[in-house]
């Protein structure tokens, strides 16, 4: 059997979704496991919608996944040019084949005759199809509709019988031909269809295993047409599910996040991403949800790919988000970390030393909380503001107790006079006060809480008092009382 070779090839439209980044790892696991070559090709033949944005967007995502490729731009290749835009002069010579071997015809018809004959036969209650109407012209005719201005397209005669996709995943799938039309391979403005430049590209750079989703097996048909009109030997073919949201509709804008770069930016972890989404449509047991990659490499087969459609619950994906947290070592979050608190503007993007020790307590304190690096901003940001913003419950259901000024006061003096400032000696002293004072511990450190944090709810509060410096807390107090 010749070496495996597989390709992930995204039209540069937009950014890379999920659909996307789970076709190409999937391709990704495939070639690694097989020990072959991923081959990245950008089929950028939709000019109006191509961005070179685009391009950047999708590489820079891939990148952030750490999949890499073995072929294609960046990293060259003996298969190249490796952008569809670059490979016109192929597409037209292979066209030219098939008109030579009478499998194609100049189609003359406007989108305007197209879209009334449509009509048309929808009112005759026929299929909707090309009619076939340009198929038999003359010489003379084709020469008279030239002579009228009009560029045609050409069109690929689909020959009677079926056609049998024999897929690794989902097994025989018969199409008849009758059901397909005569389907354009050459636009009139000169640039080739998606079905005709992706056989084309797939055979000349030797891709043995075509891994995709399923929206793409009703083009299957044609596309092997394609192959056996040119005598091109055909890869294997693997069409896996496409990705629902929650309500069993497919995944979309409507479900939240969907593109890679939100993801990333938002605070997930690529090997969280990369784990969840290898588990949509890919299982290796009933049990096992954590992989590293190196074992997904030796665990990946296309036999465990289901034929059902893949559930994307977001859910999910931040428990297994916040494990992958908790397993990375801190000095990797701390950058994380940075990237996250100096875009909302509560460190500097490179920290002095003072602000990075304190960044590595907070990450520390926070690592086994928060679920996603964003959080390090919404559970961590009073420790970087000079003063707190006072969530209006917690204000009223812990500071307005008649004892919280008298408490304060006398806090705000002990912890001024203690010496060392630390955790331990902060919880000896806010400890004892309660003790002296007979009240329990939890009537002390709630309110106390509140004046530090601006917040019911936070870290071990002997742990805060400690990040935040004696400073900080006897002015926070203080300012508290004041607002009382």
């Amino acid at each position: 059997m010749s070496k495996v070779r597989v390709r992930f090839a995204p039209s540069p439209t937009g950014y890379l979704h999920v659909g996307g980044a789970r076709t190409v790892l999937f391709n990704w696991l495939f070639a690694r496991h097989a020990g072959g070559s991923l081959i990245l090709r950008i089929e950028d033949t939709d000019v109006e919608r191509s961005t070179e944005a685009s391009v950047d967007a999708i590489i820079d995502s891939l990148k952030w996944l750490e999949l890499d490729w073995d072929e294609g731009p960046g990293v060259g290749g003996d298969y190249g040019p490796y952008f569809q835009s670059e490979r016109l002069y192929i597409y037209r010579e292979y066209a030219d084949k098939l008109v030579k071997s009478g499998h194609v015809y100049p189609c003359y018809c406007t989108p305007e005759e197209l879209n009334e004959a449509r009509k048309a036969a929808m009112k005759q209650g026929k299929p909707p199809g090309y009619s076939g109407k340009c198929r038999d012209l003359s010489l003379e005719e084709r020469r008279s509709l030239e002579a009228e201005g009009r560029q045609p397209a050409l069109r690929f005669k689909v020959p009677e019988g079926e056609t049998v996709v024999a897929d690794l995943v989902r097994g025989d799938v018969i199409f008849r031909n009758e059901f397909t039309e005569d389907f354009v391979i050459f636009k009139s403005d000169g640039y080739p269809t998606y079905n005709f430049a992706v056989v084309v590209d797939d055979a000349l750079m030797k891709i043995t295993h075509v891994i995709r989703a399923d929206e793409h097996l009703p083009n299957t048909p044609k596309q092997i047409m394609i192959y056996e009109a040119l005598g091109l030997e055909l890869p294997e073919f693997a069409h896996v599910s496409m990705i629902l949201g929650k309500d069993k509709t497919k995944l979309s804008k409507r479900h939240g996040a969907t593109s890679v770069t939100q993801y990333r930016d938002a605070g997930y972890l690529p090997d969280a991403l990369v784990n969840y989404l290898v588990l949509l449509g890919w299982a290796y047991d009933a049990e096992q949800q954590i992989f590293g990659r190196e074992e997904l490499i030796e665990k990946f087969t296309l036999d465990k790919v289901s034929k059902n459609p893949a559930i994307f619950d977001p859910d999910k994906l931040l428990w297994m988000n916040g494990y992958y947290i908790r397993e990375t070592d801190n000095e990797t979050l701390v950058d994380l970390a940075i990237d996250h608190l100096s875009r909302a503007d509560l460190v500097s993007s490179m920290p002095n030393n003072e602000e990075l020790t304190k960044i590595r307590a907070v990450v520390a304190i926070l690592k086994e909380r928060i679920r996603r690096m964003d959080d390090i901003v919404s559970q961590g940001d009073f420790f970087f503001t000079e003063e707190v913003t006072y969530d209006q419950a917690a204000f009223d259901k812990f500071l307005t107790r008649d004892y919280v000024p008298e408490t304060f006061k006398a806090l705000s003096t002990r912890l001024e006079e203690t010496t060392p400032f630390n955790r331990e000696t902060a919880e000896e002293v806010i400890r004892g006060y309660a003790k002296e004072v007979k009240r329990k511990a939890g009537e002390v450190i709630h309110p106390l809480r509140v004046a530090l944090t601006g917040r019911s709810v936070s870290p071990g509060i002997f742990e805060v008092v400690e990040i935040l410096g004696k400073d900080t807390c006897c002015r926070r107090i203080d300012s508290a009382l004041k607002k009382l």
